[in-house]
C-alpha cells in the first residue's frame, strides 16, 4: 500500500506493490510472501483484480454489490463480486467495447456498445441478443420512463431503440457533424449531446424537441490563449435539476447552470488532454474530473483544489463507489488501481476494516520525501564541496546517496559556478548562429568518425537523388547522415569502423562487390530514365539483361576468391602471431635448479631453487655439436639399466628428457611424492639420525697386549717354550 499525502489529504493506493502469477502454486505464493517485504505489505482488497492486458472502463451496479469492468485482449467484461472480494463470471466478447451501461440493481441486465457498431444485450445466463445500428456509436444513454436507448456517434443523428417495442423509432437530427457524448439528467431526463463543434444541445424526450444549444467552445478559451483547433466536447455529466459539467478535449471543465448559456466556473488541467470522465460528490459539493494523467478534486462552487491523483500509467475512466470515499480506475496497464481517500467518506461496508487500518497508520506516521528536497550522491557533494556536512542534519542517508533542501542545493551550486549562465547564454547564441548558418550555402564536410563511410554514403546518396530528379514521381530517400537516430554512429570514436578487425576483412569483400553492383544498377537506371523519360517504370525489361547477369555471376567468383585470399591472409598472420608468442614464452622461461647435497632437509627443497643464466659455447670447426651437457656422462647412462635410471632419478627427485640433435632442449620434470610418502621419507631420515647420535665408538676396546712370542719352547699355549701366543686371549 502506497500512501501520498496532497494539500494534507491522505490518499492511500491499495493496489500498490507486486502483484503474484496466477501459475504459481500456493506454496511457492507462501515462500514469496514470508520473503518478500512489498509482498508483504501489500493489499489484495479483491481477488484477481486486473485484466490481461488494457482495462477500458468500469462500473458499480447500484446495489454496490458487483464491481463490472471491460477490458482487452481478448476483449472480455469480469464481474467482482463485492460480498465475497473474488471474481464472480467472465465472459468474451467478440470485439472491443467502447461503452456499457447497468440497465438493472445488479448485473443480470447489461448493455454493450461495440467498436464494430453492434449493440449486445446480456442477461444473466449470458448474451441475450445481438443487433446492429446504422453508424458507428461512440455513447448511449438509457432513458428509464420511455425504456429507449440514445446512441451517438460519428453522425449528426440520435438513433433510438425502445426495448419495449423492440425497434428503432425516429432519430433525433442534431445540428452537429458528430456526437461524441451524451447524457439524461437523472430528475426531469432532459437528454444533452456533446458534438466535436464544441456546442452542447439539450432535448426534451417527451415532444422530441431540441430545448436549447450550449457554445461551449468560446466559453472554455481564456483571454489571450493561442487557438490551435476548436475544442469538441469529451465528457458530459449532470449532476441535480440544474448543474450540468461538460469536460472538452483541451482539457477544461466548465461548470453550467441550465438557466444560463455562460459558465459558472471554468476549471483547466493545464495538461491540454481530452477530459475522460466527470464524476459529482455530493455529501462534499466536489467535482471528481479526469484526463489520462491526473485525477482532479475541486470544490463545485469555488474552483478550489481539494486534492489529486496522479496514477503511473494512463486513465481511461473513473468511477466512485456511492456514498464512500472509494474510487476505482480503469488504466493503460493490466492493473485497475483502487484508491481510498477517507477525507472523501468512509470505507464501503464490505472492506470496513480499511477505516481501523488507516487510523493505526496515521496514529505512527512515517516520513515522506516531499518535492523541496534534492537526491545527490557521495560524487556530487564532493564536486559541491559539502562532503564535510556528511553526518549533520543538513544531509539524510537515503540509499546509495543523501537527501538535501532544495534551496540549499541551488545557493551552493550557483556559488560553485558561478559561471553557469553565463554559459548557458553563450551555448544559446552559438545555436542561434548554427541556425543562421543554414540559410546559406552548405559545403560537405565529413564527420571525424567513420569518414569513409560517410563519403560512401553522400556519394550513393548523391546518385539517388539525381536518378529520384529525373523520374516524374520519384523521391529520393532521407539519407542516413541527415537521420538523428545514426548521428551517434559518425560523432562517438566507440562506432569506428575497424579496417584491421578479422569480420571486416571477411566481410568486406562482399560489402564492396554489393557496393559496385549498387553502383551499377543505379547507372543502368539512370540512362534507362534518360533514355526514356516518358517510359513507365513497369515497361519491358532493356535489352543485355542476359549479359548483366553473366556479369554478377562473375562478381560472385571474384568475391568468393577475395573471401578466400583474406582467409589465408588472416591465417598466415595468426600463425605468425602464436610463433612469435612462443618465442616470447621461450625467451622469458626460467629454468629452476636443484641443489642436491646429501645434508639439506626436504623442507629446504624450495631455497635451493635460483634462476639459471644463459651460457655461451663454441663450437670449432670440424667439431660435431652434440650437447651442452657432459657428453661421457650421458653414454653412461644411456648403457646404464632402466632399473638403475629410475633409481637414481627417484634419489633425485627430478626426471630428465635429452635431446641430442641440433637445438637440443632439456626438460626437467619434477617428481610429485604424495604426503604419506614424504612422511615415511621424513621419518626414516629421523630414524637414521638418531642411530647416528646413539652409535658408540670401539677406540677404547684396544689394548697393548696381543700377538707375541711366548717365553717357553715348543708349540703352544702357555708360558711353554716355542713359537705360540702369549699371555692367552683376552
Amino acid at each position: 500500500m502506497q500512501i501520498s499525502s496532497v494539500n494534507d489529504v491522505k490518499i492511500y493506493n491499495l493496489s500498490h506493490g507486486k502483484s503474484l502469477p496466477e501459475w504459481l502454486s500456493d506454496r511457492k505464493k507462501r515462500q514469496l510472501q514470508n520473503k518478500d517485504v512489498d509482498i508483504q505489505r501489500r493489499i489484495e482488497l479483491i481477488q484477481d483484480f486486473e485484466m490481461p492486458t488494457v482495462c477500458t472502463s468500469i462500473k458499480v451496479s447500484r446495489d454496490g454489490q458487483f464491481i463490472l469492468a471491460t477490458g482487452t485482449y481478448k476483449p472480455r467484461i469480469r464481474c467482482y463480486d463485492t460480498y465475497q472480494l473474488s471474481l464472480k463470471f467472465e465472459r468474451c466478447l467478440d470485439s472491443e467495447v467502447v461503452a456499457f451501461d447497468i440497465l438493472s440493481d445488479d448485473y443480470s441486465k447489461l448493455v454493450f456498445l461495440h467498436s464494430d457498431r453492434y449493440v449486445e444485450f446480456h442477461s444473466q445466463h449470458g448474451q441475450y441478443y445481438k443487433m446492429r445500428i446504422p453508424k458507428f456509436g461512440r455513447d448511449f444513454s438509457y432513458h428509464y420512463p420511455s425504456c429507449d436507448l440514445y446512441f451517438v456517434g460519428s453522425s449528426s443523428e440520435v438513433f433510438r431503440l425502445n426495448l419495449e417495442q423492440g425497434r428503432f423509432l425516429n432519430s433525433l437530427q442534431t445540428a452537429a457533424v458528430e456526437n461524441n457524448v451524451c447524457d439524461i439528467n437523472p430528475v426531469h431526463h432532459l437528454f444533452a449531446t456533446g458534438s466535436s463543434e464544441g456546442r452542447v444541445e439539450c432535448w426534451d424526450p417527451r415532444v422530441r424537441n431540441r430545448v436549447g444549444t450550449l457554445d461551449c467552445a468560446l466559453s472554455s478559451l481564456a483571454e489571450g490563449a493561442e487557438v490551435q483547433s476548436l475544442p469538441s466536447i469529451s465528457a458530459l455529466k449532470f449532476n441535480g435539476s440544474l448543474t450540468m459539467a461538460v469536460g472538452t478535449s483541451t482539457g477544461q471543465v466548465l461548470l453550467y447552470d441550465l438557466r444560463s448559456n455562460k459558465p459558472l466556473l471554468v476549471r483547466d488541467h493545464f495538461y491540454n488532454l481530452p477530459i475522460k470522465s466527470l464524476n459529482f460528490h455530493d455529501q462534499l459539493d466536489l467535482v471528481v474530473s479526469a484526463d489520462s494523467k491526473i485525477i482532479k478534486i475541486w470544490n463545485k462552487d469555488t474552483g478550489k483544489a481539494f486534492s489529486s491523483i496522479q496514477p503511473q500509467t494512463h486513465i481511461n475512466d473513473v468511477c466512485i463507489y456511492p456514498n464512500s470515499g472509494m474510487l476505482f480506475t480503469a488504466n493503460e496497464d493490466p492493473k485497475m488501481n483502487t484508491f481510498y481517500v477517507p477525507a472523501l467518506g468512509p470505507a464501503p461496508r464490505w472492506c470496513s476494516f480499511l477505516d481501523n487500518l488507516t487510523e493505526e497508520l496515521e496514529e505512527s506516521p512515517e516520513s515522506t520525501v516531499y518535492d523541496d528536497y534534492k537526491f545527490v550522491t557521495l560524487k556530487d557533494l564532493e564536486n559541491l564541496g559539502l562532503s564535510h556536512l556528511v553526518g549533520s542534519s543538513l544531509l539524510r542517508a537515503y540509499m546509495h546517496g543523501y537527501f538535501m533542501d532544495i534551496r540549499l542545493y541551488h545557493k551552493v551550486k550557483s556559488m560553485a559556478n558561478p559561471f553557469a549562465y553565463e554559459e548557458y547564454r553563450k551555448d544559446k547564441i552559438r545555436q542561434k548562429i548554427e541556425e543562421s548558418r543554414t540559410q546559406r550555402v552548405q559545403v560537405k564536410k565529413l564527420p571525424k568518425v567513420n569518414k569513409e563511410l560517410a563519403l560512401k554514403l553522400m556519394e550513393e546518396g548523391d546518385d539517388e537523388a539525381e536518378l529520384a530528379s529525373r523520374k516524374k514521381k520519384g523521391k529520393a530517400l532521407p539519407s542516413v547522415l541527415g537521420d538523428d537516430r545514426f548521428k551517434v554512429m559518425f560523432e562517438n570514436p566507440d562506432y569506428q569502423v575497424d579496417d584491421q578487425s578479422e569480420e571486416f576483412r571477411l566481410l568486406n569483400p562482399i560489402v564492396s562487390k554489393v557496393g559496385q553492383k549498387r553502383q551499377k544498377k543505379l547507372r543502368l537506371l539512370a540512362q534507362q530514365a534518360a533514355a526514356s523519360e516518358q517510359a513507365d517504370e513497369d515497361d519491358k525489361e532493356p535489352e543485355g539483361r542476359a549479359s548483366s547477369e553473366e556479369e554478377s555471376s562473375d562478381d560472385d567468383k571474384s568475391w568468393v576468391e577475395e573471401v578466400r585470399e583474406q582467409r589465408r591472409l588472416i591465417w598466415e598472420e595468426g600463425r605468425g602471431r602464436r610463433r612469435q608468442l612462443r618465442k616470447e614464452a621461450d625467451r622469458n622461461t626460467v629454468l629452476l635448479e636443484r641443489d642436491q647435497s646429501g645434508g639439506e632437509e626436504t623442507s629446504n627443497m624450495a631455497e635451493g631453487k635460483k634462476t639459471s643464466r644463459p651460457q655461451y659455447y663454441q663450437i670449432k670447426a670440424g667439431e660435431e655439436f652434440r650437447s651442452f651437457n657432459d657428453v661421457a656422462h650421458k653414454q653412461r647412462l644411456q648403457k646404464a639399466s632402466l632399473e638403475d635410471r629410475l633409481k637414481l632419478e627417484e634419489h633425485s627427485g627430478t626426471s630428465n628428457m635429452t635431446e641430442t640433435a641440433v637445438g637440443s632442449k632439456q626438460l626437467t620434470f619434477t617428481l610429485k611424492k604424495s604426503e604419506q610418502q614424504r612422511k615415511q621419507q621424513q621419518a626414516e631420515w629421523e630414524h637414521h639420525e638418531e642411530r647416528r647420535k646413539l652409535r658408540r665408538s670401539a677406540g677404547h676396546l684396544s689394548s697393548d697386549r696381543g700377538r707375541g712370542r711366548g717365553g717357553g719352547g715348543g708349540r703352544g699355549r702357555g708360558g711353554g717354550g716355542g713359537r705360540g701366543r702369549g699371555g692367552g686371549r683376552y
